[in-house]
C-alpha cells in the first residue's frame, strides 16, 4: 500500500473555523466554487479502460479528461478508471496511465499531455477585464506517480489574443499519493467571452522535448507566447513499460488558499458532464425514410453545449428497429449515419441500411439479442 504526503491549510489563529476566500473549508454546504467537472472521476460514459492512449486526441475513458499528443514518435499508455485510490481524503476514483511502449527521448515539437476546457461563460466572476478587482485562482489536485520527478502544468486563457502561463509541480516520492496546489494569477488585459467556447485550459504534461521544457523557467504573470510551455519538464516516468501516474481530486476555484475539495453527487456531475457528451440507447423512436433507412429521434437529457456531432458506438454492432405491427424486427449489422439535424435538446439521425421496409414504417429503437451495447448512439459537444 503506498503512503500519503498533503499540505495542511492551517489559518492564523490554529482554530478550525477559519473563513478563507469567503468560504468556511469544512462547509459540506458551500456549492459551485470548484470550476472543474468530474475532477473526482466519477463518471466515465466511455468506458473505463482504454488501450493505445497518447497516439492521437481523445476522451477515452473518464468524462471531461482528454489525452492530447502533438507528434510522433511518443509513449503509449493504457488508461483507466482507477479504483486504487488510497488517499484518506474521500475519492474512489482516479484517472490513471500506465506505460506500455515506453520512450525516454522526446523529440523536438512533441509533447503529450491531459487536459480540460473550462467553459467561457463558467468565469465570468473572474473580472479579469478589470485591473483592480480581478480575482486570482488556486488549483489543487492529487497526484501519484511511479518516479520522482518535476512536472509541468500548462495555462491557456482563450480571448481575442490567447495567453499562457507555465507552472511546476514535484513529484516528491514514487508512488506516494501527494496533494498539490499552484496559484493562477488574475490577468486584467484578458477578457474571456462570455459564451459557450473555451474559456481556461488545463494541460497536465506527460512528455515534452526538449524545444518545449527548456530553461525559460515558470511564470509569475500570463505571457503572450506559448514558447517553451512546458518548460521544467523532466522526461522519466514514460521512459520504461510499467510506468504509472495517477490524477484524482482536481480542484480549480477562485481564490489563493484551497478550500476542501467540492464534493459533487454522482448524478449532478453525470448532467455536468452530459452538457458535453451523452448517449442515448433503447427506446428511441424511429421512421423510415425510405426502403433502407431510418430517421431515429433522440431527446437529450440535459441541454447541449452547441449543437452535437453523433456516431454510433462500436459501428460492428447491430442498430436494430422494432417495427410497429411487424412480426420480425429488422436490423442493420454495419450501421451508418447518413445525416443528422440536431439542436442543443435533441437530435434526428438518418440512419441505414436496413432492408424489407417502407418508407413511413415506424418502431422504436431497440438492442440486439444478449448484446447491451448494441444500438448505442453516441453525441459529442466537447468544448
Amino acid at each position: 500500500m503506498s503512503t500519503i504526503q498533503t499540505n495542511a491549510i492551517v489559518d492564523a489563529a490554529g482554530g478550525n473555523t477559519a473563513t478563507i476566500n469567503g468560504i468556511t473549508p469544512n462547509a459540506a454546504t458551500v456549492v459551485g466554487r470548484n470550476l472543474i467537472i468530474n475532477g473526482d472521476m466519477l463518471v466515465a460514459q466511455r468506458g473505463t479502460t482504454a488501450t493505445g492512449t497518447g497516439a492521437g486526441s481523445s476522451y477515452s475513458t473518464v468524462d471531461r479528461w482528454r489525452n492530447q499528443k502533438s507528434a510522433s514518435p511518443l509513449a503509449r499508455f493504457t488508461e483507466t478508471q482507477s479504483a486504487d485510490y488510497d488517499a484518506p481524503t474521500g475519492h474512489s476514483k482516479s484517472l490513471k496511465l500506465q506505460v506500455t511502449t515506453a520512450n525516454g527521448t522526446i523529440p523536438a515539437n512533441s509533447f503529450q499531455y491531459i487536459d480540460q476546457f473550462v467553459e467561457s461563460q463558467n468565469l465570468s466572476h473572474l473580472k479579469w477585464d478589470t485591473a483592480s478587482s480581478g480575482e486570482p485562482l488556486i488549483l489543487s489536485f492529487w497526484v501519484k506517480c511511479s518516479t520522482a520527478q518535476v512536472f509541468a502544468i500548462d495555462f491557456i486563457a482563450y480571448s481575442a489574443a490567447s495567453k499562457y502561463l507555465t507552472k511546476n509541480y514535484t513529484v516528491n516520492s514514487a508512488n506516494t499519493w501527494e496533494k498539490k496546489t499552484i496559484t493562477i494569477p488574475a490577468d486584467a488585459s484578458n477578457v474571456i467571452a462570455v459564451d459557450n467556447s473555451r474559456g481556461i485550459r488545463l494541460r497536465w504534461a506527460l512528455t515534452a522535448g526538449s524545444d518545449r521544457t527548456g530553461s525559460g523557467g515558470v511564470d509569475t504573470t500570463w505571457q503572450t507566447s506559448a514558447a517553451l510551455e512546458f518548460s521544467g519538464h523532466v522526461n522519466t516516468w514514460a521512459d520504461s513499460v510499467g510506468g504509472t501516474w495517477q490524477l484524482a481530486g482536481v480542484q480549480l476555484e477562485v481564490g489563493t488558499v484551497a478550500t476542501e475539495f467540492e464534493h459533487r453527487s454522482y448524478a449532478e456531475e453525470l448532467a455536468a458532464c452530459q452538457r458535453y457528451y451523452e448517449q442515448t440507447g433503447a427506446g428511441a423512436f424511429a421512421k423510415a425514410n425510405s426502403s433502407t433507412e431510418f430517421w431515429i429521434g433522440h431527446k437529450f437529457s440535459v441541454t447541449k453545449r452547441a449543437n452535437p456531432t453523433a456516431s454510433i458506438i462500436d459501428p460492428n454492432s447491430y442498430v436494430r428497429v422494432y417495427e410497429f405491427g411487424v412480426a420480425d424486427r429488422n436490423s442493420d449489422s454495419t450501421p451508418t449515419i447518413s445525416a443528422i439535424i440536431a439542436n442543443v435538446n435533441g437530435a434526428s439521425t438518418r440512419v441505414g441500411t436496413f432492408s424489407s421496409i417502407s418508407a413511413g414504417d415506424t418502431g422504436m429503437l431497440g438492442g440486439k439479442d444478449g448484446d447491451s451495447g448494441a444500438s448505442t448512439f453516441a453525441f459529442d459537444a466537447e468544448l
